[in-house]
């Protein structure tokens, strides 16, 4: 099923004029697309609320960009440059952020060529009056992991990051950081420290908007997915299975779950990142019910192989309320008020979607995951979306305008 996929057909032509290579000075004055079941209106995204019915959940990424790209110089002139792409060691992400002395990555590292396996590069700073040093190992160079360790044993590495690091603006956006980008990269909601891209469709909710979903009576539910730096990543492959899909960490609270077990009808999902939560946690009540009836008792890890949804039959699976019923109830069972988990769930054409009946969503890259899962979930109109989105001058990929889906 998935071979038969011609990745081919999901190649538009962005020119770079319409890639937007800063944010608006207002947020929510971005441009909205809506697609309604095959009909196109054009809005813009302060008036977001009018659009949406007012038994909708909308389902939020709270997720915070860290300073994930460094920046090194070595004695003979050459910058190294070290993007985290995904925690190695501790493998947790709120572990990570709290660990005291060192710390591996999987890395995307700039001017590769220029450094040797286990050659130690150091950064200083002065910071009130400690001498901050910050060193970086390369550990493996085929696999790309680093090695960071730090003198001040005891301050953790989030404060490391944010004395050493520099926001990871996309490929993409050709340019330095500017100040702008220090608050405009981050959602207005943003709260959990972790990811390495921003949740782009949350950047355009502002206070004006949230408090209009509020007088709506639009209920808000924010959960947690590390954003990591695989999204921006192209497919190479000649099949959809053959994708190194990106692994990418989740945190569902016990509230999240009750809250979704009491609005199973009309979840619309804040960006594909959101939508790759709920959707894998569905999937994770399938594992439950599967080891259920083998009799299993045991803890069971929350993880989402990229092929998983595939491998399951129409009679094995259940409605959304079973499955949040087996999850609620194995939180109770080992005392769990957090769920984390980790997904590679790979949506593409061909997918039957459990959970999600609309996507906010901004405009992706050619060629790329986030275009198949747009694809998968309204179908070959994608391409209208695009055309419309082009011919109207909408901007594009992570400060770009937005849109709604709403299948047919």
């Amino acid at each position: 099923m998935h071979s038969e996929i011609n990745l081919g057909e999901f190649q538009y032509e962005l020119p770079e004029e319409r890639i937007a290579q800063h944010p608006l000075a207002k947020r929510d004055e971005a441009k909205l697309l809506i697609y309604d079941k095959g009909e196109i209106t054009h809005s813009q995204f302060f008036k977001l609320p009018y659009f949406l019915n007012n038994q909708t959940l909308l389902v939020f990424n709270d997720t915070k960009v860290i300073p994930a790209r460094l920046y090194f110089r070595k004695e003979t002139g050459a910058l190294i440059e070290i993007f985290l792409v995904e925690p190695e060691q501790p493998a947790l992400m709120s572990l990570m952020t709290q660990a005291t002395s060192a710390v591996r990555w999987h890395c995307m590292v700039g001017n590769k060529k220029r450094w040797k396996n286990g050659e130690i590069l150091k950064q200083e700073l002065i910071f009130g009056e400690l001498m901050l040093v910050l060193e970086a190992e390369l550990i493996d160079a085929d696999k790309q992991i680093v090695a960071l360790r730090w003198n001040e044993d005891g301050l953790p590495f989030l404060e490391i990051l944010q004395k050493f690091g520099n926001l990871p603006l996309p490929p993409y956006l050709k340019r330095e950081v500017s100040d702008e980008d220090q608050a405009q990269y981050q959602t207005v909601y943003s709260a959990s420290e972790g990811a390495v891209a921003a949740p782009t469709a949350g950047l355009h909710f502002t206070d004006r908007v949230l408090n209009d979903l509020d007088k709506k009576g639009i209920e808000k539910l924010f959960l947690t997915l590390h954003v990591g730096g695989g999204t921006f990543q192209p497919i190479k492959s000649d099949t959809v299975e053959a994708h190194n899909m990106h692994l990418e960490q989740i945190i569902f609270t016990r509230d999240n779950i009750q809250r979704l077990q009491e609005n199973t009808e009309n979840i619309v999902a804040v960006g594909t990142t959101s939508m790759r939560a709920l959707e894998s946690l569905y999937w994770f009540g399938i594992k439950l019910k599967k080891a259920q009836e083998t009799g299993n008792l045991a803890p069971i890890p929350f993880f989402i192989e990229k092929l998983f949804p595939y491998q399951i039959t129409k009679k094995d699976c259940i409605s959304l309320k079973e499955s949040l019923a087996l999850i609620n109830a194995y939180m109770q069972q080992h005392y769990l008020l957090e769920l984390p988990g980790e997904t590679e769930i790979f949506i593409f054409p061909g997918y039957d979607f459990k959970v999600c009946k609309s996507l906010i969503t901004n405009y992706h890259m050619p060629n790329t995951t986030l275009i198949l899962l747009v694809a998968a979930f309204i179908g070959e109109d994608w391409r209208k979306v695009y055309e419309q989105a082009l011919a109207n001058e909408y901007r594009f990929l992570s400060y770009g305008d937005s849109s709604l889906l709403i299948p047919g």
